[in-house]
């Protein structure tokens, strides 16, 4: 026995001595030849003591990048990966097998951007066209065990807004992982675990345990659970069914059951600051849950599957010690069902919801809805309970209510805004004598009252009718109530009056709502009267809107902004159809903003659903930086869209572009100081703006720039977060060429030969284009037009000039003289058309035409005209580029430049422009031609534009 034990302890030793090298080759160029990602380590091991008894390649600090595009993010990192070699066929047959894999310490991040595009496709399967080789030879993977240790990992879906974050992650798979179908028996443990759909989340910091054995098809890639219990938290669960990977998505029926539980188990799947407040009360009952996923989801095809569950509570019982009375007989039966996962066709069916405490306290609701948009709605709910004794009753030890509340509503019929129908209802709600306090705040909201009617007759909305008699509370020794009657949804007959000071900081104390800064007063003492049609036909004598709104301090963020709003004083007098801003001062960021004039539709903005508020102001500034307005750029603001998260997390170098908002309606006549933008500063803007369906226009408007005074007409509209388009109709007067060429980006790409310019010049100019995800405008798809006049100006050394001088012998065309010249070019895919223009050098009178491109090719004739007055004269072509060009005396046979193609609707340049191959003189005159009418057709189309709004 010792000499056995020895033996086996020395051929350990002696075994990674000798294959060292075999196996250490094989793995590298097995890795380089099947995955993608780029991989990096420190240090590899060959030794069986690391996962005794395995023969393991282990590799220490290991990193894994991701598939294109995310060439450059961490796919895998661990402290190590360690591969199991099969010892038979090491020792007999000098090939390396592997048959266990082992990763410890490990974080992952598994990434699907919002194009479907994935992070994990780093493993390159390269088929041979050879037979295949029976003996075996080289490199192969045949898996019989899968273990994780200690991994964090998290799987972000965008395409499908899914988040998955497993913190503590322990996994072993066993089966022979390598055949066409397996079993494979997982044992799973995950310490933290959260889910989110959509941003809703439906599981956070679970503990959860698996233990399932899953049959798998690598063939058609599909996963049949056989055996799948799970416990999350407390609550186990089972599973059954199966899922198949699909090229364009996934399809998958899934059922799970956790029946014959308890309510507590049911609890232990609420958010964590849920679970000490059940640890100390006394909870009985049991439940069940019912889940089941089916269907196909891929984006490209628009497929989704159908979510339905069920959730049954029976003879619940919650009690805290100090409650003098239980909750008794709480019992629920939800149903839920979702097609497609499309919240407009989720139904609803509370079957039974209801529990009471004690004599004269007990609460019951029915309620069944089909749909979103056009939701059928059938509810009944009635309950008069003592929120003092529900409070103790449940033990709350962060909050304290009190307060008589009684409900009594039902409801029957369909609810839709856009077809203006409403269920027919009769129902109130009362709460007397309601106390509210947070362990956050030491005051408590008191003295709320709330008395609020509803009724509808025929199912319309022209029966609706809505009682708000009285609303009021006090807080702070202020004290606050609205009054409000509504009648009448179609055409809105109102009737309401606000009253009170408001300290919004305290008021967010009360609730501490981590993440939010939140301060200032709103003081109120409003009457409105009227009824929504005489403001939208001109009947203003009939409306009786009268009263005062007061801000200071206030914060406001909106989800397309990446900063906050800091209104300091906000004065609105209510005047008929009018809410004047009288007295209105605010910062963002670096900028501030004065605001005086009014808005128009304010009560039907608040009552219709797509509302659009017109207005009127003067804005006054001082310094407005638009960067700080771009989408991606950082804030402190955390309640983004999640198109802007979504582009932020995919574009972290991005800044966006900026968004506008799609509901108004506004003009500005606008007094600025100074606007800055990437650097370029902009003084004393002033003249019209306004702000219409999402686009901002600029009509009149005139500024100062590099020392010039621009007049400009300008459209902007954002497309997402990351593209936007723009039209622009431009004139400049005595524009100095070099400052120009030296503080403006878009001078140095547009017009490089600048840079051996001189002097003054004018320009009168029309563009239409896209800005790119940084807000930089992309050059290919930049269309239009206009005229450069060189009022002064010196041109000396530019190189295509003076090669051409080289050519004939004449000097002078180093420093020719273009004073008073006036030179036309049309844009359209990256190339600049020049029309014809002449000049003097010397005695001679050159003229030129052609085309150019952004990226620098040349393909212009130029005609040398002699004495008397350039009557006679020869050709020229220049070809080649700005920095080495080509020329080809008593030539007119040059070499075309064939255009770039962009697409507006992906913003991406699909071709390059090149050089057209060799053509005949007749083939080159049509092709120019035809791009010189589509450059000179986009320029007419931008003017009408701009004209016609």
């Amino acid at each position: 026995m010792g000499i056995s034990i020895a033996s086996i302890l020395f051929l350990m030793f002696i075994i990674p001595i000798l294959f060292p090298g075999t196996i250490s080759e094989q793995v590298k160029i097995f890795a380089n030849q099947h995955l993608a990602g780029k991989l990096d380590y420190r240090k590899t091991h060959l030794t069986f003591f690391r996962h005794f008894p395995s023969l393991t390649v282990s590799v220490d600090d290991f990193l894994l990048k991701g598939s294109k595009p995310f060439q450059q993010d961490t796919l895998l990192a661990a402290r190590e990966v360690a591969v199991g070699i099969n010892l038979k066929n090491l020792i007999f047959d000098q090939q390396v097998k592997i048959d266990e894999i082992y990763v410890t310490d490990a974080y992952g991040n598994v990434f699907v951007n919002s194009k479907g595009e994935a992070n994990y496709n780093v493993y390159v399967s390269k088929p041979s066209k050879k037979p295949k080789d029976t003996t075996g030879s080289g490199t192969s993977i045949k898996l019989d065990l899968i273990k994780l240790k200690n991994w964090n990992i998290t799987y972000r879906d965008h395409a499908a807004r899914v988040l998955v974050d497993a913190k503590g992650l322990n996994y072993t798979g066993r089966g022979g992982l390598s055949e066409d179908i397996f079993d494979l028996e997982t044992d799973l443990d995950i310490n933290k675990l959260d889910f989110s759909l959509n941003r809703i989340y439906y599981a956070k910091q679970k503990t959860l345990h698996a233990d399932l054995i899953t049959r798998i098809n690598t063939n058609a890639l599909t996963f049949v659970l056989r055996k799948n219990e799970l416990r999350i938290n407390d609550l186990p669960l089972k599973f059954t069914g199966f899922l198949s990977i699909l090229k364009d998505g996934y399809n998958l029926d899934v059922k799970a059951a956790s029946e014959k539980t308890t309510i507590r188990d049911m609890i232990s799947v609420l958010p964590p600051q849920y679970l000490d407040w059940a640890k100390d009360t006394k909870i009985e009952g049991n439940s069940d849950l019912f889940f089941n996923l089916k269907g196909r989801f891929s984006e490209q095809k628009n497929l989704k599957p159908r979510l339905k569950a069920r959730l049954l509570v029976r003879d619940g019982f919650v009690s805290n010690r100090k409650a003098p009375v239980p909750m008794n007989h709480l019992n629920m039966d939800l149903n839920v069902d979702l097609p497609s996962l499309d919240t407009n066709q989720l139904a609803i069916d509370l079957k039974n919801l209801g529990f009471d405490l004690g004599p004269n306290n007990s609460f019951k609701a029915v309620v069944k809805t089909k749909g979103l948009n056009e939701m059928q709605v059938n509810a009944n709910i009635k309950g008069a309970v003592d929120l003092q004794t529900l409070d103790q009753a449940l033990g709350l030890k962060d909050i304290d209510f009190r307060g008589l509340l009684d409900t009594n509503i039902k409801a029957n019929g369909i609810f839709s805004l856009d077809k203006k129908l409403f269920p027919k209802t009769n129902g109130y709600l009362n709460l007397k004598n309601g106390w509210l306090k947070t362990k956050y705040y030491p005051n408590p909201i008191q003295n709320i009252n709330i008395v609020a009617n509803i009724i509808n007759t025929d199912g319309t909305f022209k029966s609706l009718g809505v009682k708000l008699n009285p609303f009021r509370f006090d807080f702070e020794g202020n004290p606050v109530f609205v009054n409000a009657d509504l009648q009448n949804f179609e055409d809105v007959l109102y009737k309401v009056q606000a009253k009170g000071v408001l300290n919004v900081g305290r008021i967010y104390r009360v609730f501490a709502k981590k993440g939010f800064d939140v301060s200032g007063l709103i003081m109120a003492d409003l009457f409105l009267n009227g009824r929504q049609s005489y403001a939208t036909t001109g009947q203003y004598s009939k409306l009786n809107n009268k009263g005062n709104l007061i801000l200071k301090n206030i914060k406001a963020t909106t989800e397309f902004l990446p900063k906050s709003f800091f209104i300091k004083e906000g004065n609105f007098r209510f005047e008929n159809e009018k809410m004047w801003f009288s007295k209105f001062f605010a910062t963002y960021g670096k900028s501030d903003f004065s605001l005086n004039g009014y808005l128009l539709n304010t009560i039907n903005y608040f009552i219709e659903r797509r509302g659009t508020l017109h207005g009127k102001f003067n804005l006054n500034s001082n310094y407005v930086l638009i960067d700080e307005f771009m989408a991606l750029k950082n804030g402190d603001n955390s309640k983004k869209s999640i198109e802007v998260e979504y582009a932020k997390v995919e574009n972290p170098k991005s800044s966006g572009v900026v968004i506008i908002p799609k509901n108004l309606d506004v003009s500005l006549q606008t007094n600025i100081r100074k606007v800055e933008f990437k650097g370029l500063a902009l003084n004393h803007l002033k003249g019209q703006a306004s702000v219409d369906k999402g686009q901002v226009y600029l009509k009149n408007t005139s500024f100062d720039i590099i020392g010039s005074k621009m007049n400009i007409d300008a459209r902007y509209q954002d497309e997402s977060p990351l593209t936007a388009n723009y039209d622009v109709a431009l004139k400049v007067l005595d524009f100095d060429v070099q400052r120009a060429y030296k503080e403006i980006d878009m001078v140095r790409e547009m017009a490089t030969a600048a840079k051996n310019v001189k002097g003054i010049v004018s320009i009168d100019y029309k563009l239409k284009g896209d800005f790119d995800r940084n807000m930089t405008p992309i050059y290919p798809s930049l269309e239009g037009g206009g005229i450069v006049n060189l009022r002064d100006v010196e041109v000396k050394n530019l190189k295509m000039l003076s090669a051409v001088g080289d050519n004939i012998g004449a000097k002078a065309f180093n420093n020719p003289d273009m004073k008073g010249v006036n030179i036309e070019t049309h844009i359209k895919n990256n190339l600049i058309h020049v029309d014809k223009f002449t000049f003097r050098v010397s005695i001679l009178r050159p003229s030129i035409s052609g085309t150019t491109s952004f990226n620098g090719l040349l393909d212009l004739r130029v005609r040398i005209g002699i004495l008397p007055g350039g009557l006679i004269g020869f050709p020229i072509v220049v070809t080649g580029t700005h920095e080495h060009p080509k020329i080809k005396i008593f030539s007119k046979k040059g070499q075309g430049i064939l255009d770039a193609a962009y697409n507006r609707k992906l913003n991406k340049v699909i071709r390059q422009e090149r050089r057209a191959e060799k053509k005949t003189k007749r083939q080159q005159r049509k092709e120019k031609e035809a791009q010189e009418e589509r450059a000179k057709n986009a320029e007419k189309q931008i003017n009408k534009d701009l004209k016609e709004k």
